[in-house]
């Protein structure tokens, strides 16, 4: 498990990355790098609200999730029964 100081500094240099990659190929696209700049932060930010969304909307979702999942979230409810 990594700690939670490398997990920021990860995802930082990647937004970071994307930032860039946005930047340029929105600027090659439109020949504006304040265009450019522009769609990569509205997209970051876009990106970042939709990434909550989808979290907290997969958060309401059981499929998929063992048993101790499940009881670590709190839902006894598709408790196996103990014999």
């Amino acid at each position: 498990m990594e700690t939670p100081l490398r997990s920021l500094v990860k995802a930082v240099t990647w937004q970071a990355l994307g930032l860039v990659t946005m930047t340029v190929i929105t600027s090659a696209l439109t020949g504006s790098l304040a265009t450019g700049g522009t769609v990569a932060m509205v997209g970051a930010v876009m990106g970042a609200v939709f990434y909550v969304l989808h979290e907290r909307i997969w958060a309401r979702i059981r499929w998929g999730l063992d048993e101790a999942q499940r009881l670590a979230r709190g839902d006894e409810s598709r408790r196996t029964p103990q014999v």
